[in-house]
């Protein structure tokens, strides 16, 4: 079975901090950077999910159909690129319910997967796990078993599990070393660490049969977006713009090297398993 690839659906601007009043000074760059991510999978014949958030998918809901249309599975991002846990269980609720409202009917059926933004579901945020269930969502992928300073939950397990609310949850690949879980399945890690490492990383966990989940933002292959270095707070000035220009050549090898497919599971006994 292939291992599992992921697709965060937003802008370039939207992971950085931004207001809504600063995002609207810039282009958000979105169709051209998911058109030549849709040429790459289609040339190495991936398909993917994509986790599109809502407001994207508002102000261009035929890349959405495109994507669809492509093969791939959609899925909730959220709508507007929100923590998790700064928001209440009923504005979350909102957020999702709206981001479903204008995903279904471009995608043609049910929207059965989320993923948060910035990964915000931690031990402060648990509470968001049945909200997701009640709103028809049977998967989640927002649960990072790392430490990071805005997100994680380090002692949640690295591979595919149930919720005790009854969710699939898809975390992100991390490899135990020296008891540390290192994070090896894409977004910064993927560009800053060398590609070796992250593919010698992978294979261990190949090795032992275990699935992989693989995440990658289509502006990470637009090195050209804009700098904002000086809008940005702390870390996150240097990771974002770390490895840009090296991006699409390490994906590209990344398909080369590993088998790759959309979520599309469901759960069956103790194994999660690809329908349809």
């Amino acid at each position: 079975m292939p291992h599992v690839l992921t697709i965060d659906l937003e802008a370039w601007y939207h992971g950085l901090g931004l207001t809504p009043a600063q995002q609207t000074r810039y282009d958000d760059r979105i169709a051209p950077t998911v058109c030549r991510l849709l040429d790459i999978l289609k040339r190495t014949g991936t398909r993917a999910t994509f986790f599109v958030l809502g407001v994207v998918a508002e102000h261009s809901p035929d890349l959405v159909r495109t994507i669809a249309r492509d093969g791939h599975e959609i899925a909730s991002h959220g709508y507007a690129h929100e923590f998790v846990y700064r928001q209440s269980p009923a504005a979350f609720e909102r957020d999702v319910a709206r981001s479903l409202a204008v995903l279904e009917p471009l995608a043609g059926q049910p929207i059965r997967g989320y993923r948060a933004p910035y990964f915000s579901i931690t031990r402060e945020s648990l509470w968001a796990l049945p909200v997701l269930r009640d709103l028809g969502i049977t998967y989640d992928s927002s649960i990072f078993p790392i430490l990071n300073h805005r997100y994680g939950i380090p002692g949640a397990p690295r591979q595919p599990y149930t919720t005790a609310g009854g969710l699939l949850e898809l975390p992100i690949a991390t490899e135990r070393i020296i008891g540390i879980n290192i994070p090896c399945g894409g977004g910064a890690y993927f560009r800053i660490l060398p590609y070796g490492l992250t593919r010698w990383l992978l294979r261990r966990i190949e090795a032992r049969g275990e699935r992989i989940v693989f995440y990658l933002h289509p502006w990470e292959l637009d090195p050209h977006h804009p700098r904002i270095r000086s809008q940005i707070r702390g870390t996150v000035k240097v990771t974002h713009y770390w490895g840009l220009d090296r991006a699409e050549a390490r994906f590209t090898r990344l398909l080369a090297d590993f088998r790759f497919g959309p979520v599309i599971l469901r759960y069956n006994g103790s194994e999660c398993v690809e329908s349809g």
